[in-house]
């Protein structure tokens, strides 16, 4: 038992690290261009802006969710799930934005899809390892 508890702890740790590390790159990236000068917008190309700032805002939630899952608080698993729902909600209204013959970079369907999985992957472990299994 005592080796099933320690592979739980690492993985714990292990999605808390990425959902940390996730979320900095992501405020940086979406900093950079929300806050550049013109020439680092341009470089964005097409970007979406309420994707940009759903994208910027939720790093911070990234963040804070990293370190409660470091912690192994069971409210760290309701705000990965919300993050999965609110990314894949983003992802769909972005989604009817491309079917309106909106402009995009093929890299946010990408990033999207990423995101998507990225936390939703993170939701479902923590879930089972901080809810789960404790039930």
């Amino acid at each position: 038992m005592k080796i099933r508890s320690q592979q739980r702890t690492t993985l714990i740790w292990l999605i808390s690290l990425i959902a940390v590390g996730f979320g900095l790159l992501t405020i940086k990236e979406g900093g950079t261009i929300l806050f550049g000068d013109e020439a680092t917008r341009a470089t964005a190309g097409n970007y979406v802006p309420f994707v940009l700032w759903f994208n910027f805002v939720a790093g911070f939630a990234y963040v804070v969710a990293g370190i409660g899952l470091w912690l192994q608080q069971r409210w760290a698993v309701w705000l990965a799930a919300s993050l999965a729902a609110a990314t894949a909600i983003t992802f769909a209204a972005f989604g009817i934005h491309v079917l309106f013959d909106g402009l995009y970079e093929k890299r946010t369907v990408i990033a999207m899809s990423m995101r998507t999985l990225v936390w939703s992957t993170i939701a479902t472990l923590a879930w089972r390892q901080l809810v789960w299994r404790r039930i």
